[in-house]
C-alpha cells in the first residue's frame, strides 16, 4: 500500500473552514542551523534571543530543517531525558518561550516518572485542529507542534537545538485528538551512521520501541485519565511516513502563518 495514512487524506469537518483574514507574515528561513541563543529564565523554562539580543521564537525563528538535502532537522529540547517537570513551548504567549505546564489547580505539573529519552518539538510545524483524519477515526490535530522522541544515548539540555534525523512514527490519540510522536536520532550519536528506520531501532536498541509506546500509554493514569490509544494498529511507522507528517504538519504552520487563528501568538502583528 502507497504512504497514505493519517495526514495524508484529511478531510475538512463542516464544509467549509472559517479562517481569518490573512495577515501579512515576513517570510521564515525554513533551512539551516539555529541561529539563536536559549536564554534560561531563574524560575525555569526560558525563551530565545536572535543576534540582535531581541527576543525570537522558537516555533517560528528556528528553521525546520537544518539541511533539507540530508533530511535532518532542528529539534527544540523541551524535556531533557530521565527529568519530569513537563515543559513545553508556550504557543499562546509572545514568542512561544519554553515554560512549564499547570495542573487545574495552577501548580506546577510534573510527570509521576521520568521520561527514558530526549522530547521536545520540531519548529514550523502544527498539527492543525481542524483537519480531521479518517484512516485514524476521524479524530483532529492536538493544536500543537509536532512532538519528537529523540533516542540517543545522550541527554540534553532543555533549550537546546540539536540536528536530529527522524527514523519512525506513532500516531498516538490522547484525549480524542491526533498526537504524533516522531522517533528520531541525533546525528551525532554513535549509532546515529546505522539508525535509518523503525527496523534498525528493533535490531540495534531491542526494547525502545515498546518502551515509548508503553510510556506514552500509560503515563496519564496516575491522574486518574485514561490510556492514551495508537492508531494504525499501534505499530511505529516508517521513516517514509515520518517525513510526510513532517511535510504535512509543515504545511499546516505555512497556512496558520497565513491566516492567524486568535489563541495562538504567530509572530508580530
Amino acid at each position: 500500500m502507497a504512504l497514505a495514512a493519517c495526514l495524508r487524506r484529511v478531510a475538512h469537518r463542516g464544509g467549509v473552514l472559517q479562517l481569518a483574514s490573512p495577515t501579512r507574515r515576513a517570510a521564515h528561513t525554513t533551512e539551516g542551523p539555529c541561529s539563536l541563543k536559549w536564554a534560561p529564565q531563574p524560575h525555569g523554562g526560558g525563551g530565545y534571543l536572535d543576534a540582535a539580543g531581541a527576543s525570537a521564537s522558537p516555533w517560528h525563528d528556528i528553521p525546520l530543517f537544518a539541511d533539507k538535502a540530508a533530511g535532518t532537522l532542528n529539534f527544540v529540547i523541551e524535556i531533557p531525558r530521565y527529568s519530569t517537570a513537563k515543559m513545553e513551548v508556550a504557543t499562546s504567549t509572545p514568542y512561544n518561550p519554553i515554560v512549564q505546564d499547570k495542573n487545574k489547580d495552577s501548580s506546577p505539573r510534573f510527570y509521576h516518572g521520568p521520561l527514558y529519552w530526549n522530547y521536545g518539538c520540531l519548529p514550523q510545524t502544527w498539527e492543525d485542529p481542524r483537519i480531521a483524519s479518517d484512516e485514524c477515526g476521524g479524530v483532529l490535530g492536538d493544536n500543537d507542534p509536532l512532538d519528537v522522541v529523540e533516542i540517543g544515548s545522550r541527554t540534553f539540555d532543555m533549550g537546546e537545538v540539536r540536528e536530529v534525523k527522524a527514523v519512525g512514527v506513532f500516531s498516538m490519540i490522547d484525549s480524542g485528538e491526533l498526537d504524533w510522536k516522531v522517533l528520531a536520532i541525533a546525528i551525532d550519536d554513535p549509532l546515529a551512521a546505522n539508525i535509518n528506520d523503525v527496523a534498525d531501532v528493533e535490531a540495534l536498541m531491542p526494547g525502545t520501541i515498546s518502551g515509548i509506546r508503553e510510556w506514552f500509554r500509560w503515563y496519564k493514569t496516575p491522574d486518574g485519565k485514561a490510556l492514551n490509544a495508537f492508531g494504525h494498529d499501534e505499530v511505529a511507522l516508517s521513516r517514509d511516513k515520518a517525513y510526510e507528517v513532517i511535510d504535512e504538519t509543515h504545511h499546516h504552520w505555512n497556512d496558520l502563518r497565513a491566516s492567524p487563528v486568535p489563541e495562538l501568538w504567530t509572530g508580530p502583528n
